[in-house]
This record gives C-alpha cells, sequence and structure tokens, in this order.
C-alpha cells in the first residue's frame, strides 16, 4: 500500500485531505447545520464501492464538526428510480452475498419497470426492496460507527419537498430543455423532463402529454421502456399524476436534491465527474437557479486488480470485510488519499494491515517519516474510536499463523516467545490484540493461503522409520538449544542429510506431527514461533 508515498498529496495545504474539503465549505460560509450528502440508487448488492459516499463524507463531517460546526450527514437512496434488470447477485439482511436462486426471484422480475419502494422485498424481510437495500447500508454505516440519516427519494417525493422544484422545471420547460440537450441526445420540443407512475401498472412512464401548472398535474400515457437491448413493456394506460406522483429524471432529480435538502458538500465517483456532475452543475445554476455543492471526485479503487462489479460478481461488502479486518483498518483505507486510485487485494490484506500499523506507530513518533507522521498526527483520531497508546498490534501474518490453534494459552506463549506479551501485560490488553487473530484465520481460510492449517495440539497418529525418528530426535535437541526459526529451517536440511533421509520424507513427518498433513507451512519458521518445550516434545513424539 506505501502510504507513506501517497497519504497526503504534496500540493494540499493540510497533510488530511478532508482539511482541504472544510476549507472549501467554509469559505462559502454556509448556514447550519452543513449538510454532506452521498447517495445510490438501490440496483443490486451494497458493496463496499457504495460505501465510498459515505465514508468520505464521513471524514469531512468529522473534520466540520472538531471545527465546532454542526453537521447532517445524509445518504439518499434513489428508490424511486424504476428496476430496469435483474441483478445477478443480492445480499441478506446479515449482508452475506447470495444468487437469485436462494431468493424469491419472481418478486423482481414481475416488477420490472416499476420504482424499487414498489417492489417487495426478495428475502421477504423488510417493506420493500429499496428499504431492504438503505438497511444493510444503514447498518454499514453503524458498524464503523458513521452517523448518517439515510433518506428515501420515494418519501421526499410522497411528502411534498419535491413539488417546488418540480414546478420550477416544468414552468421554465423551455430553459431545462436547452440545457439539457447539451447533455442528452433527443431533446426535442415534445421532451417533458418528469416521469410519472402508471396508476394502472404501477410502472415509470415517460410519455407525458399535457402539463397543468396550476392543478399541479401532468397527462400521460405508459408506453414501453428501452433498456439496452431490453424493452420493458409498458400498459397503454392513459391518465393523471400529481407531481408527487412521479419522479424527475435523475439529470434534473440530482441537483434537485441539493435544493430539497440544502447540500453544502457531496462526494462522488470519477464517473460522475465526466457526464453527472457538468449537467447536475449547469442545470443547478441555469435551471433551478441554486449554488451546487462543493463536489470531491474520488478515484473508484479495484477489488483484486479488476472493476468493481456487481454483474460479473466481483464485490465485496463491508459486512464481508469486517470478518476479515478490524473497523478500523477499513476507515484507514479510506482515509488515504481518495484522488488516488489503488487496488484493495484480498490476497495481500497482511500489506494494508501492515501499513495501518505502521500508520499508528507513527501517530505515537515511533516512525522516522516526516510526512506519514505528519499524515497520522491529523487523521489518525478520525480513524480510531479512542485514541489509546497501550494497544497490542500483532503483525497479521503472524496473527495467522496464531490463528492455527484454538488452543489460546498456546496462542499467548506463542506471542511471548516473539515478544508481542510479557508477565505484566495486562489480560485485556491481551484480549484485545488476540482480536486480530479469528480475523486473520478467516482470511488463511478465505485465501486457502500458506497459513490455511491446524496445528494438532493432541500427537497424531504415526509410523515413521527408525532413521527418522532419529532424525526428529536430532532436531529437537537443536530446538532444545534455543535457535530461532532461520536456523530451524536450515537445520531440516542439514538433519536430513545427515541421517540420509530424503527431503520431502523428513518434512511430511514434521508436517505430520504439527498438522495431521502432508504439507504446511515454511516448517522451520513455523516451529521457531511456537513455544519451545511444546516443539522439543512434539518432535520427541511425547504427548
Amino acid at each position: 500500500m506505501a502510504e507513506e508515498t501517497d497519504a497526503a498529496d504534496e500540493t494540499n495545504h493540510h497533510a488530511f485531505w478532508a482539511d482541504d474539503v472544510a476549507d472549501e465549505i467554509e469559505a462559502r460560509n454556509p448556514e447550519e447545520p452543513v449538510v454532506i450528502k452521498g447517495g445510490v440508487s438501490p440496483s443490486g448488492v451494497a458493496h463496499l464501492g457504495n460505501f465510498n459516499e459515505i465514508i468520505r463524507g464521513y471524514f469531512v463531517a468529522a473534520v466540520l464538526r472538531e471545527r465546532g460546526h454542526e453537521v447532517r450527514q445524509v445518504f439518499t437512496s434513489d428508490d424511486k428510480d424504476p428496476l430496469r434488470k435483474l441483478p445477478r447477485k443480492l445480499a441478506d439482511e446479515d449482508g452475506n452475498i447470495v444468487g437469485l436462486g436462494d431468493v424469491d426471484a419472481g418478486a423482481l422480475g414481475r416488477n420490472l419497470g416499476k420504482p424499487y419502494t414498489s417492489i417487495p422485498d426478495p428475502f421477504g424481510e423488510e417493506e420493500s426492496y429499496a428499504a431492504h437495500f438503505a438497511a444493510l447500508l444503514k447498518a454499514d454505516a453503524d458498524r464503523l460507527g458513521i452517523p448518517v440519516e439515510m433518506i428515501s427519494n420515494t418519501e421526499l417525493y410522497e411528502q411534498g419537498d419535491f413539488d417546488p422544484v418540480v414546478e420550477h422545471v416544468l414552468e421554465h420547460i423551455d430553459n431545462a430543455r436547452e440545457v439539457l440537450s447539451e447533455y442528452q441526445s433527443k431533446v426535442d420540443e415534445d421532451y417533458v423532463p418528469f416521469n410519472p407512475v402508471c396508476a394502472e401498472c404501477g410502472k415509470i412512464t415517460e410519455a407525458v402529454t399535457s402539463i397543468d401548472l396550476d392543478a399541479g398535474t401532468v397527462e400521460y400515457t405508459c408506453t414501453d421502456m428501452t433498456v439496452g437491448d431490453n424493452t420493458i413493456d409498458g400498459c397503454g394506460h392513459e391518465g393523471t399524476a400529481t407531481f408527487r406522483e412521479g419522479k424527475l429524471p435523475w439529470r434534473f432529480e440530482w441537483p434537485g436534491q441539493w435544493q430539497v435538502l440544502g447540500v453544502d458538500f457531496e462526494p462522488f465517483g470519477k464517473d460522475h465527474a465526466e457526464g453527472s456532475w457538468p449537467s447536475g452543475k449547469d442545470i443547478a445554476e441555469n435551471v433551478l437557479e441554486i449554488q451546487p455543492p462543493v463536489p470531491m471526485v474520488y478515484e473508484w479503487f479495484t477489488l483484486n486488480g479488476e472493476a468493481l462489479s456487481s454483474s460479473a460478481g466481483n464485490i465485496v461488502t463491508v459486512c464481508e470485510m469486517l470478518e476479515l479486518l478490524e473497523p478500523e483498518v477499513l476507515r484507514y483505507f479510506f482515509a488515504l488519499n481518495p484522488r488516488k486510485a489503488r487496488d484493495l487485494d484480498l490476497s495481500r490484506l497482511d500489506q494494508l494491515v501492515d501499513d495501518f500499523d505502521r500508520f499508528e506507530r507513527a501517530y505515537f513518533g515511533d516512525v522516522d517519516d516526516e510526512t506519514l507522521t505528519r499524515f497520522a498526527e491529523r487523521a489518525y483520531p478520525f480513524v480510531v474510536e479512542d485514541v489509546r497508546e497501550d494497544r497490542i498490534r500483532l503483525p497479521f501474518t503472524f496473527a495467522a499463523v496464531l490463528g492455527m490453534t484454538d488452543d489460546e494459552d498456546l496462542r499467548i506463549k506463542m506471542a511471548q516467545n516473539e515478544g508481542f506479551f510479557d508477565d505484566d501485560t495486562p489480560q485485556e490488553v491481551i484480549d484485545e490484540a488476540l482480536n486480530r487473530v479469528e480475523r486473520a484465520r478467516r482470511w488463511a481460510e478465505k485465501m486457502d493461503n500458506q497459513y490455511n492449517y491446524r496445528l494438532q495440539v493432541e500427537l497424531p497418529e504415526f509410523d515413521f522409520a527408525p532413521a527418522v525418528e532419529d532424525a526428529l530426535d536430532d532436531l529437537a535437541d537443536f530446538v532444545a538449544d534455543g535457535h530461532d526459526g532461520e536456523e530451524i529451517q536450515g537445520e531440516i536440511y542439514e538433519t536430513a542429510r545427515r541421517h540420509d533421509i530424503e527431503m520431502g520424507d523428513f518434512f511430511a513427518a514434521g508436517y505430520r506431527l504439527f498438522f495431521d498433513a502432508t504439507q504446511g507451512p515454511r516448517l522451520g519458521e513455523f516451529l521457531g514461533e511456537l513455544e519451545q518445550d511444546f516443539v522439543v516434545k512434539r518432535l520427541r513424539r511425547e504427548e
């Protein structure tokens, strides 16, 4: 991750990017509370990429609160959007990713073209598909200690919050068409920027035939909706809808949210920076006649070297990540400069954790790196729940080694052997340090890497040749003399040669004794991390 080279943008005045954003917001002298917004359409799995806008906004909100501002952090679910296609994956109420075969997929398939809030939750837990999706994001925010207010677009329309925006857009429809035509084709003199919900079939339709501003209604015909190469059939119904019984197209709805909620700052991915933001800014200034919020473009991160994609199945949820990492490590990942691309490689989470540990040490003055220290001194208090110097962080790969055994006493002895604990270490500090072990163990299992083995506390059954038993006894004597892992690794080779044993047979004997398997991790180094008396007794085949 090499956070020391990219944690702080050298062109920025501050060591932490959230301070620069807070400066921009303050320069506008915003009214209190300052409103920070994110948003997403509930179209599939609520994955880690969707969480970008919540956690980026959180850091800015935290800085502003520290500066004495009242802050309202909101997250809009664009849940009056229509379901245009079936997602390939969903997440259940616990955040576990499942396929359509595990749910009532018909609840989705029968409702293509309808707003997400009109579609039943395929898990049968929430009042709608949209509510299920929003609940997942709120749960993720709670897991990371982020106070965010979830807002339903559907409710904003139903409550009449959008009425003034819709009325203004339709009253100035010629201007709205002219501005939109710079960004969207097929904007002709018949185009109406309002999409009613058909009273007959419940689907969103785009065919408005007349507008009555005094009554606050539109006339419409329910026509087909084209989605890529597919068509969602309309029912042909002709009816009347109020401004609360439809929605603005997304290019108008986004700046409409800024007006309705009084948004002062909104982060968004670089994909929006090229199309959505320019049109949203233009519509805000020249149609709605409001000031757009302070923007911040963030780079999308990749997952295992590939773009996050629900359709391709390359996704991971916050819940899944917290099975593998402490919350503060995940917050740290998002605290790094959002304008620089990075990859979240699950197979190398040990590097991310090592970077976090170094970042933490830098805050307490234990790292000789001025740039990293400046970044840590500013950002660290926003990353952890409480700042304490008494924490002990076990290196992630060592924690994975400890995860090879369920014996907590043995785990503690192994950590003592490596100098992480001593006789004076408080038990609560030991317990907190060992919390990382189960996460590292799950990581080893998920990746099926070199740490995915189980140390046998009881002596397994074995049947070794006499020469192998003699060699094991010699190796036991060597370990008893107090050598480290690298020295033990070298001695394994030497012992096998002295006893004229096939190298593979000797390693297999070691793996049988310690793992009841024929292979395992780098044996000598692993034995060097275990409690010495345990290793000696096991090599001597003693219970």
